[in-house]
């Protein structure tokens, strides 16, 4: 039982991305399943001007693994640089929860027919059976990538590490135009998507939502009881 429960206290912070992970899940299924019909298309003139280029399915795919491996290597290096980066996250996944909810969106950007025929292509069009382009707004792969990417150059952890902050970088703006080269996002869900982690770049790291939490609860704690 000690040992169990010293194993508790250790990794008990991962209670919150267990559960957020769930909700998310469970919701984001949900929303996929229901918004077949009537959504609002998202569109900008600017979308035409942009190439279909297959390739970039690699960095789109690997945004599951750059996002993960972030939130991972925090969760057992450093608990502060965790829990900002899961308040970063799992503010904006849930204003896009929201939004895809009130105002179900998509789009109309995907090709009727693959241009060509290469392993790149035949990659999107197995993304497009199991991806609708459907819940669009702002992009998560867009948000959660610039996430990951302040996640890192704001931890001590890489104050010196040049390279990887720069791998990082290269990364997360690959990601980023991946979403519009290979259709799976307007240029519309890519500016908000900046916007809104802009908005939370400035409380997490500016402010430091998290020091302000704490040090609010903890004047919760020491405020004197009454009777």
């Amino acid at each position: 039982m000690e040992k169990l429960r010293i194993f508790y206290l250790k990794y008990k912070h991962a209670i919150p991305l267990i559960i957020y992970g769930i909700i998310y899940m469970t919701w984001f299924a949900w929303l996929e399943k229901n918004t077949t019909g009537h959504y609002r298309i998202i569109h900008m003139a600017a979308d035409d001007y942009i190439p279909f280029c297959e390739v970039f399915v690699i960095p789109y795919f690997l945004w599951f693994a750059y996002v993960s491996a972030v939130v991972i290597y925090f969760f057992f290096k450093n608990k502060e640089d965790y829990y900002r980066t899961c308040i970063f996250l799992f503010t904006g996944m849930t204003i896009f929860l929201i939004v895809s909810t009130l105002w179900p969106n998509g789009q109309h950007l995907r090709p009727a027919v693959m241009p060509r025929d290469n392993i790149f292509t035949r990659m999107v069009a197995a993304l497009y059976r199991t991806d609708t382009p459907t819940n669009l707004w702002p992009s998560i792969h867009v948000y959660n990538s610039l996430g990951a990417h302040f996640a890192i150059i704001r931890s001590k952890c890489f104050e010196k590490k040049k390279g990887i902050r720069i791998g990082s970088l290269i990364l997360a703006v690959s990601i980023i135009m991946a979403t519009m080269f290979i259709k799976q996002h307007s240029v519309f869900d890519v500016l908000t998507a900046f916007v809104m982690a802009a908005v939370m770049y400035t409380l997490v790291y500016r402010y430091d939502l998290l020091i302000a939490v704490r040090e609010f609860r903890n004047k919760r704690k020491a405020k004197p009881q009454i009777g």
